[in-house]
């Protein structure tokens, strides 16, 4: 007859239900970031335009910002910025606020932007404004509303952007619909799901921002979107 180590068996059933209870908790996260991205993506489709034609109209078009260059922008940046110059040459919008990382001298996303959709698309200069601390999704909406006054808006972005863009500013009480900016150049599988991925576990971080109210880095005096625009550039010409 084998006699058991009565230490052996113990620790053995602690492995088990320590792995038990791994096992149990991973499977909990899962569901629970399965759940909010169901719920997310759902509540926003109704809010959310491909036809700029059946588009409503609001007063400010916000542009969330990406990543720029030295001289030029990227393409996810050239697309909103020409949905957004979509929206006012259909006069589906009033106001620009376009809202971007300047949080160091070296690299402006908001200005790269501003001067790319003054000359390239020919946007004036007067109704356009920028946010240099947009440096999120949930602080850009945070922002035009605090700091810019925004009431009701239509955010420009990519097509897997849209819930979370959507979802965050209306549950921060701003009127928003989303207008999926086309793509000029196609983008590749492999970057789509890139996008999938890191925006999926994006919108779970949001779900939390929101629950939470968490201030935004910055806030500060106030720039009516309804007044001059002058009062928020850094730069210029």
């Amino acid at each position: 007859m084998i006699r058991k180590d009565p230490k052996r068996m113990k620790l053995l059933g602690i492995i088990k239900f320590l792995s038990n209870f791994f096992v149990s908790f991973c499977t909990v996260l899962f569901v629970f970031y399965v759940v909010i991205n169901i719920y997310m993506i759902n509540y926003s489709k109704p809010y959310t335009y491909k036809d700029i034609t059946s588009l409503p109209s609001k007063y400010t078009v916000i542009i969330p910002g990406a990543k720029v260059y030295k001289n030029t922008v990227s393409h996810v940046v050239r697309d909103r910025i020409e949905a957004g110059a979509a929206c006012i040459k259909n006069e589906k919008a009033q106001k620009v606020l376009i809202s971007g990382d300047h949080g160091r001298k070296e690299y402006d996303e908001v200005n790269q932007m501003r001067i790319y959709m003054q000359k390239i698309y020919g946007i004036d200069g007067d109704i356009i404004f920028l946010d240099h601390a947009g440096f999120s999704t949930y602080e850009t909406m945070c922002r035009a509303k605090e700091i810019f006054c925004v009431e009701d808006a239509i955010v420009v972005t990519q097509k897997f952007h849209t819930a979370r863009a959507v979802y965050i500013a209306r549950k921060l009480g701003l009127d928003v619909v989303a207008y999926e900016a086309p793509e000029i150049t196609g983008f590749s599988k492999r970057i789509h799901l890139s996008w999938t991925i890191r925006e999926s576990l994006a919108r779970v971080k949001s779900f939390f921002l929101i629950l939470f109210r968490v201030k935004p880095t910055f806030l500060g005096e106030k720039i009516p979107i309804t007044e001059s625009s002058k009062a928020s550039w850094d730069i210029l010409e």
